[in-house]
């Protein structure tokens, strides 16, 4: 290879760092724009004064290493990996380290905050053991770093990222949280997603559920491990929580159940789910009051993982995080803060790695044959599942409601 030919090579891999630079600058200044025409006017109807407003955007330039981000100009059809834990393999969602490590620490926490855990279970209904496993994992109990500044991550979203509109209402959200003066702007730090404090409230939810745990006038879920408790109790209260019902059981299914009959809006009595052949892997029956009332079957990775009977708590969990995996491991976790309880009995089977993009794009083909995926983006939840189990049921295959690469091939030609 030449001497001259490399000297090319290396001025075309640099020609287009200028403009990629300039065209950052002309984006950076969009951001400005609209930060000053489209989000402060929305934000003075909320109520926020103008020093607020300057005050959380001083020195705040778009933050260009978050996910999702779409830039003007370009369309949202780009490869996507997924980044959040909580839609990813189940395998590692549930590592040996972080279960054990949150259930540790909640024995700790449950004898440290006994007093305030009790008062706040008999005022909203919420188990202690649910409260502690969301805090621990949404913020290891108040302990993990919070490091992105909420106005730029908010803000970076709202301008250009695939859901730019909620983001901007969370924005403003933001900007009212802080004109109340619930923390300075200089020190308001989010997770990549904007989520706020201890429990990892977005700033909308702050407004709403956000509670004085300690008495002291304040709803601190900053500093407060007690405005922390009540905060989590309350979210989950508002959002119907069942007093006196479980979260869930891990069942054994007989090999003839139907992976498909997953989901929220396919429930049976648990009597009935016991008299189609399921049962509870501890080998102890269901409870009495459990068994009158309504369950549904999970399978958070179809037939290669754990099954589960659960009940309408459950999605309560999952009104705090969108995520299966997130529910199953707050009720998981719970229950060995407060019963001992090891692993499931099931193991997690190795699933394929896949793109976002690939699993929305066997969800565009399941949705051209007549299956209600859910819509195509990309997450393989509950209804993706069962579609994929149905589609291998009419095309003769083994059932496993879960997506894999050879599925992919099958479907997207």
């Amino acid at each position: 290879m030449s001497l001259r030919f490399l000297v090319v090579l290396a001025w075309i891999c640099l020609l287009p760092l200028p403009l990629i630079a300039q065209d950052r600058a002309a984006t950076e200044r969009q951001f400005q724009t609209w930060l000053a025409q489209t989000v402060w006017p929305m934000a003075q109807a909320k109520g926020v004064s103008r020093g607020s407003f300057e005050a959380a955007f001083n020195g705040v330039t778009l933050n260009w290493e978050l996910p999702d981000l779409v830039p003007p100009g370009l369309s949202g059809d780009q490869p996507v990996r997924q980044r959040q834990a909580e839609f990813g393999a189940p395998e590692r969602y549930f590592n040996r380290g972080t279960v054990e490590g949150t259930t540790a620490v909640g024995r700790q926490m449950a004898t440290r905050h006994a007093a305030t855990l009790e008062r706040v279970a008999r005022e909203t209904g919420v188990p202690a053991r649910i409260i502690l496993a969301i805090w621990g994992r949404e913020s290891n109990f108040g302990r993990a770093a919070i490091p992105h500044d909420a106005f730029a991550v908010l803000g970076t979203k709202g301008f250009m990222s695939t859901r730019a509109a909620y983001f901007t209402q969370e924005l403003v959200a933001a900007l009212q949280v802080l004109e109340r003066g619930k923390l300075a702007a200089g020190t308001m730090k989010s997770s990549w997603a904007g989520a706020l404090g201890q429990p990892q409230f977005m700033p909308s939810n702050v407004l709403e559920y956000a509670v004085d745990g300690d008495g002291d006038g304040r709803a601190d879920i900053w500093g407060s491990a007690a405005d922390t408790i009540a905060s989590i109790a309350h979210y989950l209260a508002r959002h119907g929580w069942q007093t006196g019902r479980d979260w869930g059981f891990e069942v054994s299914l007989p090999a003839s159940l139907p992976c498909h009959l997953e989901g929220p809006d396919q429930g049976l009595l648990i009597a009935d789910w016991e008299a189609l052949g399921v049962t509870r892997v501890s080998g102890q029956s269901f409870p009495a009051h459990e068994r009158r009332a309504e369950g549904f079957l999970l399978l958070p990775a179809g037939r290669k993982g754990p099954a589960f009977i659960v009940t309408p708590n459950f999605y309560v969990l999952k009104d705090y995080n969108m995520s299966d995996l997130y529910a199953l491991f707050v009720g998981h976790v719970g229950d060995r803060i407060q019963y001992g309880m090891g692993d499931f009995t099931t193991r997690w089977r190795p699933v394929d790695k896949m793109l976002r993009s690939d699993i929305a794009a066997m969800q565009r083909a399941l949705e051209a044959r007549g299956h209600d995926v859910g819509g195509a983006d990309g997450l393989a939840g509950f209804k993706t599942r069962r579609s994929i189990g149905r589609w291998q049921e009419g095309t003769g295959r083994a059932a496993t409601c879960f997506p894999d690469a050879g599925l992919k091939a099958a479907l997207v030609p």
